[in-house]
């Protein structure tokens, strides 16, 4: 399907990627991962002909149907969502902007445009697409809307149903979940795991690459790699195969310094200089290898810790809450106490957030009570969390404004963790994006935590490593935590007691999301938590495009275990077969230098019997060593290609 030849693009003095080259053979679902900044939506970019590479080539499978969708800034106009999810192909398009533009009934040119869209399939385009857009949380009212209308997250919404709706060849999908909730990524996640076609999706969910992909590939290092299985397998390959590179790397490093040693001590010695000689040239073909990539490391850091609070943190009592003639709870009464964590789950629009204001105390209350304990100190964050920001001062000084104790090298730290590195941190906010200020907006919470942390989809803007520097920082956290998320890893590292809101009702799970998951027996369809949460666990087995099993993580390492024990075997028996094969070398040169010495003594051709004889054992000695030394040479080279391969 698609066939990437030594590739390689660069931006000024930074190299992306060198020389990679790769295959996606039809049906495979392929995550794409690696650090921020490696090339991952670059490569996208080329794929799609949006850039240009430096060298290599592309060879794409004809007629391909390829369904792309952006990290942010999807297109829309004047057309509603309806007739955004049916625009799969240009002709379609155009007959839908003829109908947008022609409303009489009585306009032949609409009669024709009406014809053409039936000739299209367009009417059974329109039922698959309402039936898609209701997955992804869409009203039946929202339909009709023009699609410029709607938010942001919303537009990559329809777009998305858009691509779902066209069923592509190839599907490419960059940070698809950034606009989901939980409920509606489990839907989405069914769905992809049902698609017949290829995948080839950039994410930071762990989880969805779990429960979607079939092989991983990794940007770094200006190169590319292929891991089989989801994310979780690709963590375990990747610290397998670094183990081993560092064996190889190791082992060869030894070899060198073996063969170097002997060439310091014989090169000069008339008697081994032909041996020393070949292991210089056998030194001079080696290839030699890089030690491998230190694992990126968690961030040092020790955060400071709110002051403590009394045992009851906050007490609702008997809320009402409306927007408009939108009703979110009429009756609403919870109690939390210190060091809780609590998850709050539920379908799109049931009203996390707004338990989040009202904890807060950001959005006046109809009816009812709040109450926070003794020194209870609340803290919010949402995306809204950056207008508070000081646009005028630097990304550092900014970060260090209400924290206290921290020193500047201290925040400097975090900051890297949230990939603000370098002199990014003495940027001014103003110049920031705004995932960039997101991000800065959490550090700064982060820095001066508040005893009651209110958390609102915290994780959107973040890589892996972020998310895994924010996890950090909230296990040492000693205060309360309430938050959303649509990230399992975040939720199930974090989330000790579960609430789930819908209808207006809250319904409490004194567990973390697995316990509720089987208490609310929401693993099936009819709940309305698709299946595909359960298969975002990690550890899942699935099955491959093709039908066969894919092989377990167990199996894979019992199966690189058992080449492991080969491969040593196979190791020693050369390495005894290289040393044996010196000994003799070494014995047989004794042994010539034995002939030799006597060849040169006085009056032994005075024996002309006695000369020819030792001229023959010389004769026979010589090509014995070049015989033996020509077996070690090889021996010693499968000796290393074995190392390598290791």
């Amino acid at each position: 399907m698609l066939v990437l030849s030594n590739l390689s693009k660069r931006y000024g003095p930074k190299i992306l990627f060198e020389k990679i080259s790769l295959r996606i053979g039809r049906g495979e679902r392929m995550g794409l991962v690696g650090p921020n900044g490696a090339g991952k939506t670059t490569l996208f970019s080329i794929l799609l002909r949006k850039n240009t590479e430096d060298e290599g080539v592309i060879e794409w499978e004809r007629n391909l149907r390829i369904g792309y969708l952006p990290q942010e800034s999807a297109p829309a106009g004047e057309e509603t969502v309806l007739e955004l999810a049916t625009s799969i192909s240009e002709e379609l398009a155009t007959v839908l902007a003829t109908l947008r533009c022609i409303p009489s009934p009585d306009d032949p040119k609409r009669a024709d445009a009406l014809e053409k869209f039936a000739e299209l399939d367009g009417y059974n385009l329109e039922a698959r697409a309402k039936k898609i857009l209701s997955g992804l949380a869409f009203d039946q009212h929202d339909f009709h809307k023009p699609a410029k209308t709607l938010s942001g997250g919303w537009i990559m919404r329809a777009h998305l149903a858009r691509l779902l709706v066209m069923d592509p060849d190839l599907l490419m999908l960059d940070e698809p979940t950034n606009h989901l909730d939980l409920e509606t990524l489990g839907w989405f996640q069914s769905q992809l795991q049902k698609f017949t076609g290829s995948l080839l999706v950039i994410s930071h969910d762990r989880a969805f690459l779990n429960a979607i992909c079939t092989g991983i590939l990794e940007i770094s290092n200006r190169r590319i790699t292929r891991y089989q299985g989801g994310y979780d397998a690709y963590l375990l390959q990747k610290e397998e195969r670094r183990v081993q590179q560092w064996a190889a790397y190791e082992n060869q490093q030894r070899e060198i310094a073996h063969h170097e040693d002997f060439i310091r001590r014989f090169r000069a010695k008339a008697s081994k200089a032909s041996q020393a000689q070949a292991r210089i040239k056998l030194l001079e073909k080696m290839e030699r290898l890089d030690p491998p990539e230190e694992t990126e490391k968690t961030i040092a850091f020790r955060f400071p810790q709110p002051p403590r609070s009394g045992q009851r943190v906050a007490t609702l009592s008997q809320i009402r809450q409306a927007y408009g003639d939108h009703i979110v709870y009429r009756d609403l009464s919870l109690e939390i106490e210190k060091q809780e964590r609590i998850s709050l789950v539920g379908p799109n629009g049931a009203g996390k957030s707004t338990l989040l204001k009202i904890l807060a105390g950001i959005v006046p209350l109809e009816a009812g009570s709040r109450e926070l304990g003794h020194n209870v100190a609340p803290g919010y964050f949402s995306q809204q969390r950056v207008e508070t920001l000081d646009l005028e001062r630097t990304v550092v000084d900014e970060a260090l404004q209400l924290a206290t104790g921290v020193s500047e090298q201290e925040a400097r730290t975090l900051l890297g963790a949230f990939l603000f590195r370098g002199d990014d941190v003495f940027k001014p906010v103003k110049v920031l994006s705004g995932g960039e200020k997101s991000r800065l907006a959490l550090v700064k919470l982060l820095l001066a935590p508040p005893n009651l942390l209110l958390l609102d989809e915290p994780t959107t803007h973040l890589d892996m490593a972020s998310i895994d520097a924010v996890v950090q920082a909230l296990e040492d956290y000693q205060g309360t935590l309430v938050f959303v998320s649509h990230d399992l890893h975040f939720i199930r590292k974090l989330g000790k007691r579960t609430i789930r809101i819908e209808a207006g009702k809250i319904t409490n799970y004194p567990g973390d999301y697995d316990y509720y998951l089987w208490k609310s027996g929401s693993t099936s369809a009819e709940s309305g938590l698709v299946e595909g949460l359960r298969d975002a666990r990690p550890g899942q087995p699935m099955d491959s495009p093709t039908g066969e099993k894919v092989l377990s993580a167990k199996e894979k390492r019992r199966m690189r275990s058992e080449e492991r024990e080969r491969n040593k075997a196979k190791r020693g028996k050369l390495q005894d077969l290289v040393r044996r094969l010196e000994k003799e070398i070494i014995s047989l040169e004794e042994t010539q230098a034995d002939i030799n010495s006597k060849l040169s003594g006085p009056g032994v051709y005075d024996k002309p019997e006695t000369a020819k004889e030792l001229n023959a054992q010389a004769a026979s000695i010589a090509r014995q060593i070049e015989q033996r030394t020509y077996e070690w040479e090889i021996e010693a080279e499968n000796l290393l290609k074995l190392d390598t391969k290791e």
